[in-house]
């Protein structure tokens, strides 16, 4: 039954040759000009991640997967997006080194375009605002009808994600930065502003999506095209709350870690810091 939802697809629309030869060259630069660069340290957690990442948007845009998330399944096109914007894109800037960063941002023309573009309230609005317009009825029936609008919108929302990751990351200290408590405060943010997206899938009691409509049940029978959306709000919250509390957590990890290093220490020698409290001694007379 599953051989036969593909039989009116090309080899070329199955495999996503395309996509793979994308991921390949990607990952032949990355090999060579990071891993086996002697300009960069690259721990061998970070290249599985930036590997892992790769690997995961081959499956999501370029295995029959992509096929089933276009034609069949609302929920499983949840899971694609999902999947690129929530753990695909932090992966591959977790994959990056921090000295390349410097060196092709900090230190180069793109500073001042990563700072504007990149701003971290303006970025978190504006992601947010385009995913939950994109997934609105009226305007993701007609996206989805033309291949040019739904690159364009899911390029764009690659390109923000990539920019509201990077304020929660900071992989680069010193541009467009933010404190741990704000970056937290940041992330609570970006979770509540997709809460009502994600409880109208939830909630729906009507099939808003044609296409996905008339798909229902040719892979899971009881799956029907409501059931479908109310899964693919489900997924939308597993996924993307599960990243921003395991961000959260890195975020209150690191900061504890910076904690403990100015415990006890001295930065002028009439101040101490103690459990993070700044104590002023008084002077000696």
């Amino acid at each position: 039954m599953t051989t036969a939802l593909f039989n009116e697809f090309t080899w070329y629309n199955i495999w996503g040759p395309g996509w793979l030869i994308l991921m390949f060259v990607i990952g032949y630069l990355y090999t060579q000009y990071i891993v086996r660069s002697p300009e960069y340290e690259l721990l061998a957690g970070k290249r599985a991640l930036f590997y892992g990442a790769l690997g995961l948007l081959y499956v999501l845009h370029g295995s029959p997967f992509s096929i089933i998330a276009d034609h069949y399944l609302f929920s499983a096109l949840m899971l694609q997006m999902a999947g690129t914007l929530f753990i695909a894109v932090p992966f591959m800037i977790l994959g990056l080194p921090t000295s390349w960063f410097r060196k092709f941002v900090w230190n180069h023309k793109l500073r001042l375009s990563m700072a504007i573009a990149g701003h971290p309230w303006i970025t978190v609005i504006i992601f947010n605002a385009l995913f939950t317009a994109y997934f609105m009825p009226s305007i993701f029936n007609i996206v989805h009808e033309s291949i040019v609008l739904s690159l364009i919108v899911k390029a764009t929302l690659f390109v923000y994600a990539f920019f509201m990751w990077w304020v929660i990351m900071n992989p680069l200290p010193g541009l467009n930065e933010l404190a741990y408590l704000t970056r937290i405060a940041y992330i609570f943010v970006a979770a509540l502003s997709l809460m009502p997206i994600g409880f109208f899938f939830l909630i729906v009691q009507n099939a808003h999506y044609p296409v996905y409509e008339a798909g229902a049940g040719a892979i899971f029978p009881a799956m029907t095209a409501i059931y479908d959306q109310q899964f693919a709000g489900g997924i939308l919250k597993l996924i993307q709350l599960s990243s921003f509390i395991f961000a959260m957590f890195q975020i209150l990890k690191k900061w504890g870690r910076e904690e403990e290093a100015l415990e006890g220490t001295v930065d002028d020698k009439n101040i101490r810091i103690v459990q993070g409290i700044v104590i002023r001694l008084d002077q000696k007379k």
